[in-house]
C-alpha cells in the first residue's frame, strides 16, 4: 500500500512562489509515474505536472515555464516548485502515483492514478 502526504501549501500574493512536497511511503515501484493535480472550488480536477519512470516530465499549458516537477530519493519525495503564481492557481493540490499510463500522453489524466494524498491548499491573492 502506498501512502502520500503533501505539504507546503499556503497563502501567497500574485507573483510569489511556493514549493510543494509529497512524501511517499510504502513501495513505489520503479515503473510508477507520479504527478501533481489540482482542483479549484467548483472546478474539475486537472493535471498540473507529471513525471514518468524515465524522468520525463509533462506540464499543463497553463503552468509551463512557471512550475517544475522533480523527485528525489528513489521516488520517496516528489516536489512541485511553483513560481509566478496567479489567482487562477488557487486550488487544492494533490500528489498521485501509479503504474505509468500508456500512452504517456495520459500522464496528466487523473483517472490513470491509483494512489492519492489528502491534498494541500494553495491560495493566491491579488
Amino acid at each position: 500500500q502506498v501512502q502520500l502526504v503533501e505539504s507546503g501549501g499556503g497563502s501567497v500574493q500574485v507573483g510569489g512562489s511556493l514549493r510543494l512536497s509529497c512524501a511517499a511511503s510504502g513501495y513505489i515501484y520503479s515503473s510508477y509515474c507520479m504527478g501533481w493535480f489540482r482542483q479549484g472550488l467548483g472546478k474539475e480536477r486537472e493535471g498540473v505536472a507529471g513525471i514518468d519512470n524515465a524522468g520525463i516530465t509533462r506540464y499543463a499549458d497553463s503552468v509551463k515555464f512557471r512550475f517544475t516537477i522533480s523527485q528525489e530519493n528513489f521516488k520517496t519525495t516528489l516536489f512541485l516548485q511553483m513560481n509566478s503564481l496567479k489567482p487562477d492557481d488557487t486550488a487544492m493540490y494533490y500528489c498521485a502515483a501509479g503504474p505509468c499510463p500508456v500512452p504517456r500522453s495520459l500522464l496528466l489524466d487523473w483517472k490513470q492514478y491509483n494512489y492519492w494524498g489528502q491534498g494541500t491548499q494553495v491560495t493566491v491573492s491579488s
